[in-house]
C-alpha cells in the first residue's frame, strides 16, 4: 500500500499527530509519498530527516492508494487539483477551523489505518466544472465552483448566460458563481445560494449582490452546457476557480461543461450529511 501526503505548510501545532502517523505506517511496512514542500517543511520543524520509507515528490506525476489532505478546505482543493484525473481517494484531515471537505480532526490522523480496516469510511464521487473555453494558465477544473466577478474599483458586470444554447438570463450584479454541490456551502453559501447534497449531479447558478430582486439562484442539471458572456464598463473581469483566477477581456465567451471524472472523498459513515451540516453551521444551538 502506498499513502501520498500533501500538505499546508502552517504544521507547527499538527507536527507531533503527524510524527505518529508516520511511525504507524512505517512500523505497516506501508510506503509514503509526500508532496515536496510539506516534506521540506516536516523535515525541519523534526529537526530531522525522515524514514527511509517517505519518499519526496515533484510535480503532480505519482500513484499511490490513498491521499492524505493536511490544513483545511483551501488545502482540500489544492490537493484534488494535485490528484487530478487519477480517481485515488482523498480523506482531509483538519489542522485549523472545523471545514466541510475535512473528514477528521487532526487528533485522529494517527489512527486513520485502524480506521480505514474497520471500515469506517465511505467514498463519494464529486463531480466538478470543466472550463471549455477560454484556454487557461492552470487546470481548468473546478472542485468547488467557477467565478466571473468584476475587479475591486469596476461597475457592476452583465453575465448573459445560455443553459443548452437557450437564454437563462442576463445577470446584472457584481459577478456570477457557478458552483458543484460540493461547492454549495462555500462562496456560493455565503452569496445566498442553497445548500445542495454534495452527491447529487447538479450545478448552481448564483448572482453576486444582483441589481434585481428578481435574480434568484437556479439549479440546473449538470450534464448541461453552460455559456456565459461578461460584458460591463471596464475592459476585463475576473475569471476564478476555486481561488486560481485570470483576468479576461469582456465579451470573452466562457464555456463550462460537467468534467471527465470525479473527485473520490472519503467522509466517516458514521457522520452522515444532515448531521455534517448541523455540526458545521451550529443548527439547533442555543
Amino acid at each position: 500500500m502506498t499513502i501520498a501526503i500533501y500538505g499546508s505548510r502552517r504544521q507547527h501545532t499538527a507536527i507531533d499527530f503527524v510524527e505518529r502517523f508516520i511511525e504507524n505506517v512505517t512500523r505497516n511496512g506501508i510506503r509514503i509519498l509526500m508532496h515536496r514542500k510539506l516534506y521540506t517543511h516536516i523535515t525541519l520543524e523534526l529537526g530531522r530527516t525522515l524514514p527511509d520509507t517517505v519518499e519526496c515528490v515533484d510535480g503532480d506525476v505519482f500513484t499511490a492508494d490513498l491521499v492524505v489532505s493536511l490544513g483545511g478546505d483551501g488545502t482540500f482543493l489544492r490537493t484534488a487539483a494535485w490528484v487530478g484525473a487519477k480517481q485515488i481517494p482523498i480523506v482531509g484531515v483538519n489542522t485549523g477551523h472545523l471545514g466541510y471537505l475535512t473528514a477528521l480532526s487532526i487528533d485522529r490522523l494517527p489512527d486513520l489505518l485502524e480506521m480505514i480496516e474497520n471500515d469506517s469510511f465511505i467514498i463519494e464521487r464529486r463531480s466538478l466544472i470543466q472550463v471549455l473555453q477560454p484556454q487557461l494558465p492552470f487546470s481548468p477544473y473546478a472542485l468547488n465552483e467557477v467565478t466571473v466577478f468584476k475587479e475591486a474599483s469596476a461597475s457592476m458586470i452583465t453575465a448573459h448566460v445560455e443553459v443548452n444554447g437557450n437564454l437563462l438570463a442576463d445577470y446584472y450584479a457584481d459577478g456570477l458563481i457557478i458552483s458543484t454541490p460540493t461547492g454549495s456551502t462555500a462562496y456560493n453559501l455565503s452569496a445566498g445560494g442553497p445548500i445542495v447534497q454534495p452527491t447529487l449531479e447538479v450545478v448552481i447558478v448564483t448572482p453576486l449582490a444582483p441589481h434585481s430582486l428578481s435574480m434568484r439562484p437556479v439549479v440546473t442539471d449538470n450534464r448541461s452546457s453552460i455559456r456565459i458572456i461578461p460584458d460591463g464598463r471596464a475592459p476585463q473581469v475576473r475569471l476564478a476557480l476555486d481561488g486560481r483566477s485570470v483576468e479576461i477581456p469582456v465579451g470573452t465567451e466562457i464555456e463550462l461543461s460537467r468534467a471527465p471524472f470525479r473527485t473520490m472523498v472519503m467522509q466517516l459513515a458514521s457522520h452522515p450529511f444532515a448531521e455534517a451540516l448541523r455540526d458545521k453551521l451550529h443548527w439547533g444551538e442555543n
